[in-house]
């Protein structure tokens, strides 16, 4: 993307879990998917406008577009087209996709299998110092939105509007309320424990929500330098001393000349990933053209009052509260403390009139799935795809849970018979519930 200004294009990346067709047991066959499609053992295999590739975790496989996009209408369709030819590919091995954050049941200390091909080497490596087996490393599937920058003013503009919008995307995407079959107390359980994978060397994740750095200079010094000084200890090899080891909520790639997004959950089916996706590059075409506040006013809010939004976000999803006026004056909104719900909605109607052709949202909705409005009104009406899936995994009167010694717990029929129907969501391309919006 370094040939590209901000908003000229966008890069997508979708992951999701291989498991068995008949248990939705995690199969750490990404391998062998990629073979059998390509002929030859690969890590990246090219389906036309989308591409599949490997992850660290041996079953997780991840499709991202080939090329930059230069609007993101019609990408959900592409994505689709190409889930349905994997889909096809894990039939023959008696497997299929799994969306959403987290798988619900698997035991990651148990099962995990690295990528043992090529770059193992960084896998191996990242095993090594951080014990890449647990929830935090092994079980979590998200969207990774690229955005690309021209130069240094148009990086340290994204960057700011990047870091404030951040904080509000779990309340919108979170879909990982569940992890070892019971209920975690989080609606985004998957950022939850990602934000503490990398303790053990706390300069790599810092607090998800990226420090006020707005040149590409201060990066280097205040990042990418204390990040590779920390590791340095532990990986006398110099493995790991590239810009990928930044595992903020947002990371800079100048080797790229793009900001990745990476705290969104993925959905139950690509149009509610697009059109996440075509909301949020809107929003932060507002901010960046100063829509609601200057620029300097933007870069002066503190992480840690940003990282407090973002972890309320995580455990209350949409119905977590904001109280911080000055926060919620950089979105227009003067009316109050209010839940993120409430301010997502009022982001939704500020992206009725798109700043630009990137997002979709000008295009004509009939043929193109990113603008469609529907996944965004099933998202504001009946609550984030966590808040649905622990509505369809709850028990009418709680006996079964108490026979199970765990009031957290998911009977595991109904835990397998709901993300039995999110598979079919992904297969077939709709929402869940499949119900009709009223």
């Amino acid at each position: 993307m370094a040939d590209y200004h901000w908003f000229e294009v966008c890069g997508i990346e979708l992951e999701y879990m291989i498991v068995d067709r008949d248990t939705l047991d995690v199969r750490p066959w990404a391998d062998k998917l990629l073979q059998a499609a390509a002929g030859e053992l690969t890590s990246d295999y090219v389906d036309g406008p989308i591409t599949w590739s490997n992850e660290l975790a041996l079953h997780v496989i991840e499709l991202k577009s080939t090329e930059p996009v230069r609007s993101l209408a019609g990408v959900a369709q592409d994505f689709q087209r190409s889930i349905r030819h994997l889909n096809d590919v894990a039939a023959e091995f008696n497997a299929c996709l799994l969306p959403t954050g987290m798988h619900p049941w698997m035991d990651p200390d148990r099962e995990l299998q690295l990528w043992p091909h090529d770059s193992s080497v960084i896998y191996e490596a990242f095993n090594r110092i951080f014990d890449c087996r647990g929830h935090g490393w092994a079980n979590l599937q998200s969207m990774h939105i690229n955005l690309p920058f021209g130069n240094a003013e148009e990086f340290g503009r994204l960057h700011a509007a990047i870091r404030l919008l951040l904080p509000l995307l779990p309340g919108l995407a979170c879909s990982s309320p569940i992890a070892g079959g019971r209920r975690t107390g989080f609606l985004d359980y998957r950022m939850e424990v990602y934000r503490q994978n990398s303790a053990k060397i706390p300069q790599v994740a810092g607090v998800i929500v990226p420090e006020p750095v707005f040149h590409p200079d201060d990066y280097q010094q205040q990042i990418f330098q204390p990040m590779y000084q920390a590791i340095a200890p532990y990986d006398p090899d110099g493995i790991l001393q590239y810009p990928f080891l930044n595992a903020r909520g947002a990371i800079a790639r100048f080797d790229r000349g793009s900001i990745e997004i990476r705290v969104i959950d993925t959905q139950e089916q690509p149009a509610a990933d697009l059109a996440i996706a075509a909301l949020v590059v809107e929003t932060l075409q507002q901010l960046t053209a100063e829509t609601w506040t200057p620029f300097q006013a933007q870069c002066q809010l503190p992480t840690e009052g940003l990282a407090a939004v973002f972890r309320a976000g995580l455990r209350g999803g949409e119905l977590a509260m904001i109280e911080d006026a000055e926060y919620l004056r950089q979105f227009g909104w003067s009316n109050g403390p209010c839940t993120l719900q409430a301010l997502w909605r009022h982001l939704v109607d500020s992206a009725a009139q798109p700043t630009s052709r990137l997002s979709g949202l000008g295009d004509d909705p009939q043929s193109t799935p990113a603008a469609d409005r529907q996944p965004l009104e099933r998202i504001l009406q009946q609550g984030p795809l966590a808040r649905r899936i622990l509505a369809a995994t709850s028990s009418v009167d709680g006996e079964e849970n108490a026979k199970l010694g765990d009031v957290d717990a998911v009977v595991p029929e109904r835990l397998r018979s709901v993300y039995r129907q999110l598979a079919a969501c992904l297969a077939d391309g709709h929402s869940f519930p499949a119900e009709p919006l009223a």
